[in-house]
């Protein structure tokens, strides 16, 4: 009898400490949240729902993209834009600070010009003035600024004809600053390169430096001209003709890294800061430049694009986010999603993130009640 009350007391013991485990377990999974690597769609989005939210959620999908593309653009300082293709004649023109070199000949005997025996005489670079002149002897001043150098030779020529009627004149033309364009940085050859005509574009400019340097990531060439910057990836610049427009006087072009980016997070298949390799990326391509998301932990109904507005673009319209922080959500379960995704464009500095499953944080919780059961029966064999 002994025996067997000491066996049952024992059962009973074993039963207490197995009962006492499980609910300890129990107790420290709802006094603390799981470990996940993302947080849940519906947590980043609730508070929208709120009172007083401190930013808004808008749904991506066919009808909502059109609106959103015309918000005001973020994460950049300036718009990404590029001018439109052009073409200039084939000559060059004369502009203030350029030089000239006549050489003029005559075969007089006795030429105002020329020394006895002597048949040219040559000025070598004549500054053109600001107000568009060079002085040539016995004639003055000869206003040859806006033409062409063949045209600037005939003016020449024809003023010399009333003291010189058998005079002959070349000239050839030295490019100033007006007549120059600069490559500042991103090529083999940086300097300054004058326009041997008005229809040099900015390939040839680009060329003349030697190339775009290897050393660059995605290379952007940037065109500063008249206070105003344009940019258009290298890449474009060498596929579409359309954009190799012809330079001015004074343009100034610099190749640079691309520094736009986005950041990846959560449950994607890479968590870091993004590059962009063309001039726009849809948020299925950024999805596909990240590795997509993380099929055992990712919600495909919850991948959210998170994106900060100026407090100048707010608006109480359809033309403007009605707060400066936004939450864009995508659907990629449907058809619907996946199309708007497609037009969907991500901005420099926007977060992409994949959100965590419900499924797997429930899967989770399933797995830790099943080690702490078979923890408290390995304790009961014990």
């Amino acid at each position: 009898m002994r025996r067997g009350g000491r066996g049952s007391d024992d059962k009973m013991t074993m039963r207490l400490v197995r009962t006492l485990i499980t609910l300890a377990a129990l107790g420290a999974l709802t006094a603390c949240s799981l470990p996940r690597g993302a947080a849940l769609e519906s947590e980043i989005t609730s508070e929208a729902k709120s009172e007083n939210p401190t930013y808004s959620v808008v749904e991506v999908n066919r009808a909502s993209v059109p609106m959103i593309a015309q918000w005001p653009g973020t994460g950049m300082e300036e718009g990404y834009r590029w001018l439109s293709g052009t073409r200039g004649p084939k000559s060059s023109v004369i502009h203030a600070g350029d030089r000239v070199t006549l050489a003029i000949w005559d075969s007089q005997e006795n030429s105002l010009l020329t020394s006895p025996g002597q048949k040219v005489v040559t000025m070598n670079g004549l500054a053109v003035s600001s107000t568009g002149t060079i002085f040539v002897p016995y004639v003055d001043e000869v206003v040859i600024a806006g033409q062409t150098p063949e045209q600037a030779r005939r003016v020449i020529q024809d003023k010399l004809v009333a003291i010189l009627p058998d005079a002959q004149v070349q000239l050839a033309l030295e490019a100033g600053t007006e007549n120059s364009v600069d490559l500042v940085s991103g090529v083999a050859k940086p300097g300054s390169y004058p326009m041997p005509n008005r229809d040099f574009r900015v390939l040839s400019a680009i060329s003349q430096g030697g190339g775009i340097s290897s050393s660059l990531r995605n290379p952007l060439v940037r065109l500063t001209r008249d206070g105003s910057t344009y940019r258009v990836p290298a890449k474009d610049l060498f596929s579409k003709p359309a954009l190799n427009v012809v330079l001015r006087g004074g343009d100034q072009i610099l190749v640079e890294d691309d520094e736009r980016y986005f950041t990846a997070l959560g449950a994607s298949g890479n968590e870091s800061i993004v590059n962009f390799d063309k001039a726009t990326i849809s948020a299925l391509e950024a999805l596909s430049m990240i590795g997509g998301i993380d099929e055992l932990r990712a919600d495909p109904k919850g991948v959210l694009v998170l994106r900060e507005y100026p407090a100048s673009a707010v608006r109480k319209d359809s033309r403007g986010p009605d707060m400066p922080y936004v939450v864009f959500v995508i659907d990629l379960t449907s058809a619907e999603g996946l199309f708007a995704a497609r037009n969907f464009k991500i901005n420099p500095k926007d977060t992409v993130m994949a959100t965590e499953s419900p499924v797997t944080a429930a899967q989770t919780l399933i797995n830790l009640i099943g080690r702490m059961f078979y923890l408290s029966t390995q304790v009961g064999v014990i």
